[in-house]
């Protein structure tokens, strides 16, 4: 297990601790300690992907840990702060709490959401790649949850909450908190919405051999329809034969479309920057780069960069 993988699974252990602490209200300062190992919790999840990125040390285990480590650390922040409450007699974290019910369930029905068109995609041998509003509701999220956590370390460790300054303190707080919440909220479903339409080409059917049924009820071979079987076994390699010329991107990586999605977004073609969108090796990388260039969709390399030749209208025009 290399480095980023460790510090991956170190973000996993890091939550049990966090739950521990934040329930834990017969330790002193117990939600302050939850809420710093949130923070640094949050903060290893940007240092893995840079090890892995600048190390070329991208695997199959560490997207598998670091995805699963995002969600657990998001859901565990969201739940804590709905499902336990902190109260000080007129202070509460998380009014309106029909309000905050209501986002954190938006926030939890996203990533349940985008989880299972991924999975759609990998069963179909599709990797999609990351889209940068989804890295920034990420951080956001992230943001909004510690200082929920934080706000609910002090409401439930100080003893000086006692005035109409320390109600109108707890107001504007409230406000304050309430607003990231409604943001990370809005981004959250614009990124989702936006990530479903940039892959509903997951959902389209492959095309595939029409009458498959024939390879599960085979005619007994007599001497009188050998010719016919012949004949048969003719047409359904003719049949082969049409269906791959159908398909020009058969013997070109799979993730081609992908790779020109992220082209077209970002304005120009480069192998760096497909290797950290995909999350896969430089070799990988360029190999793409250079499919895409034998099939025109690309330009030569000029200078640092190439151009796109294609849109993304003429790419599915010619090869779906």
């Amino acid at each position: 297990m290399n480095t980023p993988n460790k510090i991956t699974l170190a973000r996993i252990l890091l939550i049990p601790v966090i739950i521990f602490f934040y329930l834990a209200t017969f330790i002193p300062g117990g939600k302050f300690i939850a809420a710093s190992l949130f923070v640094i919790a949050c903060l290893t999840d940007f240092l893995d992907g840079y090890l892995a990125r600048k190390n070329n040390q991208v695997t199959d285990l560490g997207k598998f840990f670091d995805s699963i480590a995002d969600k657990i650390l998001i859901m565990t922040g969201l739940v804590l702060i709905i499902g336990v409450p902190v109260r000080y007699e007129y202070l509460v974290i998380g009014r309106p709490i029909q309000f905050v019910s209501v986002c954190i369930i938006i926030m939890l029905a996203r990533e349940f959401i985008i989880s299972a068109l991924r999975q759609v995609a990998a069963a179909k041998g599709k990797v999609l790649a990351a889209e940068m509003s989804g890295k920034i509701k990420a951080t956001l999220q992230f943001v909004t949850i510690a200082l929920y956590l934080f706000y609910a370390g002090f409401v439930q460790e100080t003893t000086l909450l006692i005035g109409d300054e320390a109600k109108l303190a707890n107001l504007i707080i409230n406000i304050i908190l309430l607003v990231f919440l409604s943001l990370t909220t809005i981004l959250t479903v614009t990124s989702g919405i936006n990530y479903i339409m940039k892959n509903l080409h997951v959902f389209k059917e492959t095309k595939s051999s029409e009458n498959t049924t024939s390879f599960q009820s085979a005619p007994t071979i007599e001497a009188q329809t050998l010719p016919e079987t012949s004949s048969k076994k003719a047409n359904q390699a003719s049949k082969n034969t049409h269906l791959k010329t159908q398909n020009p991107l058969a013997n070109y990586d799979p993730l081609i479309p992908q790779a020109l999605d992220i082209f077209l977004e970002i304005g120009y073609a480069s192998t760096t920057m497909l290797q950290r969108k995909l999350s896969v090796g430089y070799a990988r990388a360029s190999k793409i780069v250079d499919q895409m260039e034998e099939l025109s969709l690309i330009s030569s390399l000029e200078g640092k960069t190439r151009k796109i030749l294609v849109t993304k209208e003429e790419f599915e025009k010619k090869y779906n």
